[in-house]
């Protein structure tokens, strides 16, 4: 290890070191609620990180589970990361991939790609549970128009880095000496931490964005205290530590280096043009899924999400840190 996490001389006096304060909004997916902490009115991006969901924790009892039919997305990265359960992804460049947890998805939209995911028919019938994070990157302006990719990381390839009290394992970036396999394409970093009663471990102070998600339990960072479902944006360069409460804590630590452009979203679109928005909305109405833009996944062809009519009188709108 590179550092103490009970190390941390500047932790107690930052009283101003927290620039913001996100708490997350539930939405209905149709019969299961994430909490959504990005973008928020307070905040649209920490980093490239344009979008954060929190699925469940949900139990599925018989036949249960989620069915997101294929939909599109360009300008992005999609990030899926489990803490339990199970799901099918597949994409439109034939992919057919099943994550569970520990494990990374990393699919990169550039010009545009689909993808759907759905608990296997096996999982279906038995009880389960499902519980993870679902975030976006925007794409740096260079890389936005790029050919379509995806990687899938098993949860042994991904660095773990552990000491008294702490369990993390990075999965996007650079951290605490760490580098991630996931092929990056712009400075971040993304680590899931699970702290013991009272343990703690100090944010990376060498990216200029820094936000801490708690997901479990409650954490004290210079003399504030945090509960779960709570998104903080920390100052860049303050020496700061995030200390477990009595019952523990499970974080996820994200950030980067702040985009050099603006960026736009509009419904599963990120763009740096609002008329590569409006493109790709005409090709998705359009439904050309032989000639067209985008096409929909092997083996899950036979329907697909509209964009919602209520959207349609809408415009892209500019998401800024």
């Amino acid at each position: 290890m590179s550092w103490n996490p009970t190390h941390n001389p500047d932790g107690a006096s930052q009283k101003d070191a927290l620039e913001t304060l996100i708490i997350p909004r539930a939405r209905d997916l149709g019969g299961f609620e994430v909490r959504r902490a990005l973008p928020s009115v307070k905040r649209q991006l920490v980093g490239p990180f344009i979008f954060f969901d929190q699925m469940g924790p949900a139990e599925f009892i018989t036949e249960g589970g989620i069915d997101v039919r294929p939909h599109p997305h360009i300008g992005l990265g999609t990030v899926t990361y489990l803490y339990q359960g199970e799901f099918e992804h597949r994409d439109s460049l034939g992919t057919q991939q099943m994550i569970f947890p520990g494990e990374v998805n990393w699919m990169v939209a550039g010009r545009g790609v689909t993808h759907s995911e759905r608990t296997s028919e096996e999982t279906r019938g038995k009880r389960h549970k499902l519980f993870g994070i679902q975030t976006w990157l925007a794409l740096p302006e260079a890389h936005e128009d790029m050919a379509p990719d995806f990687e899938h990381h098993k949860q042994g390839a991904l660095p773990h880095i552990e000491d008294t009290g702490v369990s993390a394992r990075l999965i996007l970036g650079t951290a605490y000496g760490a580098t991630s396999p996931v092929s990056m394409l712009s400075e971040t970093f993304y680590l899931d931490v699970q702290l013991a009663p009272g343990a703690s471990i100090p944010l990376p102070d060498d990216h200029e964005d820094r936000g801490v998600y708690v997901t479990q339990g409650s954490i004290e960072i210079a003399g504030d205290n945090f509960n779960e479902g709570r998104l903080m944006v920390f100052r860049p360069g303050d020496h700061l530590s995030a200390k477990a409460g009595p019952v523990g804590a499970r974080l996820m630590l994200l950030g980067g280096a702040t985009l050099n452009e603006d960026r736009y979203i509009w419904w599963n679109f990120v763009s740096s043009s609002k008329e590569k928005i409006e493109t790709a909305t005409r090709d998705w109405n359009n439904a050309d899924w032989a000639d067209g833009a985008f096409h929909l996944p092997p083996g899950d062809n036979h329907e697909f999400i509209a964009i919602p009519k209520e959207l349609e009188r809408t415009r892209p709108r500019l998401a800024r840190v």
